[in-house]
Formats: C-alpha cells, sequence, structure tokens
C-alpha cells in the first residue's frame, strides 16, 4: 500500500517493514498525531551488539518522522531470560549487573537518539519499575486469565525447545506475559502505542496488543523488521571471533570500522539504507559501483556507522589506520593489540586472544594454511613464542584483512 504518514513512508523505503498490524489505522494514526512507540532490549551484558543496531536504528527513525520513542531496558525481565531464539536458559544476573549493564548500554542509545522532555524526545525507562512491584497472586489473577496455555505452546521460542528436546523453565515460560504486560504498562504510563521489534518477537507484540484491548480497550500496534542475515546467509552481528559489540569497551573502533568495510558486496545498499543517514539517491549511486568501485561504497558504509555508533573521530582514526595498514603496509595507533609481557605467548593461543580465531584449534588451521604472518613474514609453527621488543610491537597479521599489533 501507498502510506501517507512520514513514519511508515520512511520505514518502507528503508527497508525495514516486515509486518505491521492492520497498517491503515496505524498510517492514519502517524500522520495525525505524534506516536509514542517503544522496543525493549535485554540487559545480558554491558553491551549490545550488531544485531540489535537495526532495532536501534528504528528507533532512530521513528524520532526522524517526528514521534516519541520510548527505550525499554529489561531490569525486570532480564531477571526471568528470553527464550525467544535460545537452546538453553540463561546465566541469571544479580540486580547490581543488571543496572551496570543498563548504565553501560544507555551510552550508544545517547549517540542515536535525543533525550529530553520534549512531545518527541527520547526516554529511556525501566521495566523494573513496575514488574518488581507486581504481587504475584495480583499478577495471576489480572493477567493470567488472559492467557491460554494451549496458544503459549504453539509459540515458536516454546516449540523450539520443546522440539530439541531442551529444558523451558517456569521461570522462562512467564517471559511472554510479562513482555506483553509491559505493553499495558507504558500504554498507561506514556500512551505508549506502538510497539517494533524483529521478526521473531511478533507473537510477544500480539500478545501484548491483545493484552491491552482485553485489560483496557486499547487500540495497539505492532510493528517488525525482517530477520537481518547476510547475503551468505550468516545472522547479522556474529564473526569467527565472537560478537561485534556496540559498545567501545568491548569492542575497539578500528575492529568495529573492519566489520563494516568487509560487508559483502551484495549488502552494501541495503546496510546503507539501514545502518546510516545518507540520502537514497545517494545510496542508489553507491550500490551501482561495481567491481573495485564497490569497496569505495564500503568505505562509505564503515565511515557513517562507526560515526553514529563511536563518533566521527573515531571513524577518521579507524579509516586512516585501515589506509596505513593496507595501502602503507605500516602499522596504525587504532589496530586492535594485546599484551604479551616479557614471557611472550605462544603463536596460536595469541590469535585467539587478540580476537582472530574463535579457538586454538582455528588458529592452528590457520597456521598451516600459510595465512598468519609477523612482521610480513609467514609463519607455520603455532608453538613460536612471540616476544616483541621492549620498546616496540611486532605486526600480527591473518589473511588480508586482520591486522593487529604485539605489545609487551
Amino acid at each position: 500500500m501507498t502510506y501517507e504518514s512520514d513514519l511508515l513512508r520512511l520505514l518502507e523505503e528503508r527497508g525495514y517493514i516486515h509486518q505491521v498490524t492492520d497498517p491503515a489505522a496505524l498510517d492514519a494514526l502517524a500522520a495525525k498525531q505524534i506516536v509514542p512507540g517503544y522496543i525493549g532490549f535485554d540487559a545480558t551484558a554491558p553491551s549490545l551488539h550488531v544485531g540489535s543496531l537495526v532495532q536501534i536504528m528504528m528507533l532512530r527513525r521513528l524520532q526522524q518522522a517526528g514521534h516519541k520513542p520510548i527505550v525499554v531496558m529489561g531490569g525486570g525481565t532480564t531477571k526471568i531470560g528470553d527464550p525467544s531464539g535460545k537452546d538453553e536458559s540463561r546465566k541469571l544476573l544479580t540486580p547490581e549487573v543488571i543496572d551496570e549493564n543498563i548504565s553501560s548500554i544507555r551510552t550508544v542509545f545517547e549517540k542515536l537518539l535525543t533525550f529530553g522532555d520534549g512531545p518527541t524526545d527520547a526516554i529511556m525507562v525501566n521495566n523494573d519499575e513496575w514488574l518488581s512491584q507486581l504481587g504475584y497472586i495480583d499478577l495471576l489473577r489480572d493477567v493470567g486469565p488472559h492467557f491460554t496455555i494451549n496458544r503459549m505452546l504453539t509459540f515458536d521460542s516454546v516449540k523450539l525447545r520443546l522440539d530439541r528436546e531442551q529444558p523451558l523453565t517456569f521461570l522462562e515460560f512467564n517471559y511472554m506475559i510479562l513482555q506483553a504486560y509491559d505493553f499495558v504498562e507504558l500504554a498507561r504510563r506514556y500512551e505508549c502505542r506502538l510497539q517494533m521489534g524483529g521478526s521473531d518477537q511478533w507473537g510477544n507484540i500480539v500478545n501484548g496488543m491483545e493484552l491491552g484491548r482485553r485489560m483496557e480497550s486499547r487500540d495497539l500496534f505492532g510493528l517488525t523488521t525482517p530477520l537481518l542475515t547476510t547475503a551468505d546467509g550468516a545472522k547479522m552481528g556474529k564473526t569467527a571471533a565472537g560478537a561485534v559489540w556496540l559498545n567501545e569497551e568491548q569492542l575497539p573502533a578500528y575492529d568495529f570500522w573492519q566489520y563494516w568495510r568487509n560487508t559483502d558486496d551484495r549488502d552494501v545498499g541495503r546496510f546503507l539504507r539501514l545502518f546510516t543517514d545518507l540520502p537514497l539517491d545517494e545510496i542508489a549511486r553507491l550500490e551501482a559501483l561495481e567491481g573495485a568501485e564497490i569497496n569505495a561504497a564500503k568505505v562509505v558504509l564503515a565511515n557513517e556507522v562507526t560515526a553514529l555508533v563511536r563518533g566521527r573521530e573515531a571513524a577518521v582514526a579507524a579509516e586512516a589506520t585501515a589506509r596505513e595498514t593496507f595501502a602503507g603496509g605500516g602499522a596504525g595507533d587504532d589496530l586492535p593489540s594485546v599484551n604479551v609481557g616479557p614471557e611472550g605467548m605462544r603463536l596460536g593461543a595469541l590469535l585467539t586472544e587478540i580476537g582472530f580465531t574463535a579457538s586454538n584449534g582455528e588458529a592452528k588451521r590457520k597456521i598451516a594454511e600459510s595465512a598468519v604472518k609477523i612482521d610480513g613474514e609467514i609463519v607455520l609453527d603455532p608453538g613460536m613464542l612471540v616476544i616483541p621488543p621492549e620498546s616496540g610491537s611486532l605486526k600480527i597479521s591473518l589473511g588480508k584483512k586482520k591486522h593487529g599489533l604485539v605489545l609487551r
């Protein structure tokens, strides 16, 4: 359909829309008034990773279109754990660790959203504010009758565990009830009308809408993004070396920049639309580049995403390091590094320690493939003791794209 509201038109043009509940009604609402909308994020680590960036960018688009983003940090739901897409139960975190994680995660949102008291300013709330106040008996009496076990057993998050004969605890089974209740509480407190999320959250979002209708006759809406995978089918935000974290403390800016620079040719246009603010006509020009020229578009992608998430200075420094490393054969200051001390470290362990490989076994395979170099020279012994000079460093490389420094 052709959308009238700036919000749905922007989301569609940029490739965010997968499913919408009653798109005509949401379009009409967004065309006539400010729509508060939310996405929830659990605080299981000190940083979110790239897999969450499309959701954060959707909140940014909501604000760009003149509406109000609500960032819901799952201080309460993190105590339980979302079973969606998980094969096993999460480790339970203490309230203190959850609070520390929320404080750390907020720093990324502050770069991408404008917070304040204005009608379209973003706010961040913690669902522990209301979930921790719910008496268990009261929750069962007020909310429980609106859920049937029959329907809950049809949810993908539940079926996945049961089909694989993996345990699903009663604690986790309650997660979907609490997430649905979040939507009702946000509607009460902030007149929130819209919940957004990834396609794997569709069932939870619809649950919240239905609960709002049954408990309070509220007209609520849901919108999901497509499941985000790379052109080769890999899950977004995962590499052989682990998650691509958004926070600097968990992943250096150069590694973050390099992740985007290494984007598959087929993903460049899509990622530019989703993860940058570049005009669509400029994106069309960049994604039409062919052959070696597409690398220029990848540099633009890496610069723009890094500037949004880490700041423009970090993007400039990362590009300069890459240029020096790849073109000039040097070793820029922004390269990832590892300190091995005066006693040094075995090469196989070093590759894993610096994050180039996921295990020592993978490191041995790469070394055997002649893919590892120290200061430009191929090294074939995984047991080689790498000891950098007392006042200098060694440059370690895996293939053509991964470079780092070994320091004392």
